[in-house]
């Protein structure tokens, strides 16, 4: 058989597994959602204020439970069932987009229902990396873990393209009340698909005492190994510099290239469209390539077009270079977990990933001061800046990781 055979039914052998299908399924469902709002959201909000800055805020509410919570959900996940945790984050997910449909309908939406809204919603985010993505990488086993992140991490790439292009058609055809309409039937879906997961698992009891020591172990485990110290700098540094740019997307696109809303929507789904192509690549080359390296170098590619995007003189062009950069996140986000899950002590993983969810979590931080630059020198220069700075931070984070390495 070919390896390009084998690699397909390696595939096709993990979404055999009924635990591993289901848990990939709701991540691809609540996905597509999560970036269907934020694109739809973006749009209203900037309708109705005019201001990227208040535009980015309401963007950053959606983060802000990750750098709240992503740490402890971390230490609770070792200490609770993280099936509840992962069924608990789908219904604040459903109650959110349901509300956020109704008060749209009934024309009395204002920014601030956004926000909180987003924050909602976020909920669920902040504990995806501790439950839903663990319980997927241990329902692969061993072996196959690294096989099951990197089907995921594309599946995230393909949904983050999907999400923003749906977003933009739903805002245009149906309105903000169908967008969150269509956001809460994924809600439901995946509830129905969470209720179906088995993923044995020992349960304690919560203690608010045990979970902050957990995190400060976790801590502690991450300090004696420089692959996470890696990651987590860089993760840091990419979240609040690069990945702040989606909070301005709508004003990108409708400021510096006068784009409709599936223009906006295509603009936002050219970076995970690149990433799905840096995924194909990997699958056919990642035995052979070196994890940290490679995180190493796709963050600092993208960053690169990412400063470059903003002078393009057409949408086309924008969309291309986006593109390009995006091929780098596909090593960013496969090794961001691997690097991490592989390094850490197996007892240690779910704290690990908590400390991982926290770095992500930092993004709104960028978020806001990206807004705030925005608002004072214009989206374009806003996002170019951010990135510039992200350039350096992750050049010299790197450098350093790459010289402790044995």
């Amino acid at each position: 058989m070919s390896t390009g055979g084998k690699r397909r039914d390696g595939a096709l052998a993990l979404l055999r597994l009924p635990d591993f299908r289901r848990l990939w399924t709701i991540g691809a469902v609540a996905n597509v959602s999560r970036w269907l709002e934020l694109l739809a959201a973006g749009l209203y909000v900037l309708e109705v204020t005019g201001s990227a800055g208040i535009v980015a805020l309401t963007a950053a509410a959606r983060s802000i439970p990750l750098l709240l919570f992503g740490p402890l959900a971390g230490a609770i996940a070792e200490a609770v069932d993280r099936r509840l945790l992962l069924q608990l984050g789908l219904v604040a997910t459903l109650l959110s987009a349901g509300v956020m449909a109704l008060l749209a309908r009934a024309g009395v939406l204002a920014p601030w229902h956004v926000g909180i809204g987003g924050f909602v919603s976020g909920l669920m985010w902040s504990t995806e990396l501790s439950t839903r993505r663990r319980m997927l990488a241990e329902a692969a086993g061993a072996p196959a873990m690294p096989r099951a992140i990197a089907l995921d991490a594309m599946t995230n790439a393909t949904t983050r393209m999907l999400g923003p292009v749906l977003g933009g058609l739903a805002y245009q055809a149906l309105g903000l009340d169908g967008a969150f309409a269509v956001s809460a039937a994924g809600a439901l879906v995946c509830i129905a698909l969470a209720a179906g997961v088995r993923a044995p698992q020992p349960v304690h009891p919560l203690r608010v005492r045990t979970a902050t020591r957990g995190l400060a172990e976790g801590i502690a485990v991450a300090v004696a190994h420089p692959s996470v110290l890696g990651v987590l700098g860089i993760t840091v540094a990419m979240n609040t510099l690069g990945f702040s740019y989606l909070a301005l997307i709508a004003p990108i696109g409708r400021a510096l290239f006068d784009a409709t809303p599936l223009g906006v929507g295509l603009l936002a789904a050219a970076e995970p469209a690149g990433a799905l192509i840096g995924g194909f690549l990997l699958a056919r080359r990642g035995d052979r390539v070196d994890g940290a390296r490679a995180f190493l170098v796709g963050s600092l590619g993208f960053l690169a077009a990412l400063a470059a995007m903003p002078a393009m003189p057409l949408l086309a062009l924008a969309i291309l270079l986006l593109l390009a950069g995006g091929i780098g996140i596909a090593a960013f986000g496969t090794f961001q977990t691997t690097l991490v899950l592989t390094a850490a002590p197996v007892e240690a993983r779910s704290r690990m990933m908590g400390l991982v969810t926290m770095a992500i979590g930092t993004g709104p931080i960028g978020m806001v001061l990206s807004g705030a630059l925005a608002d004072r020198l214009g989206a374009g220069p806003a996002v170019t800046a951010l990135a510039l700075a992200g350039l350096a931070i992750v050049g010299t984070v790197g450098a350093l990781w790459m010289r402790a390495r044995p």
